[in-house]
């Protein structure tokens, strides 16, 4: 039997606000998907998106579907 769970990665809206966009942080990320892989979680897939706030302001942003054994 699997388990799944689906996170939406991003970044804080600090850079969003400073500098119109706010990109993900490859090392940041990097460290996610390892701390999640340390407790048997693996990627099936994931899916980038700009999420808008505020109207005026974008923040990259991952959706990400994590499957491991139960």
């Amino acid at each position: 039997m699997k388990q799944y769970k689906v996170v939406v990665y991003q970044e804080g809206m600090l850079g969003s606000l400073l500098l119109g966009a706010s990109k993900v942080d490859p090392v940041r990320f990097t460290d996610f998907l390892n701390k999640n892989a340390s407790q048997g979680w693996r990627v099936i897939t994931m899916e980038k998106d700009i999420r808008r706030m505020l109207l005026l302001w974008k923040r990259e942003a991952y959706v990400v579907v994590l499957e491991k054994d139960a």
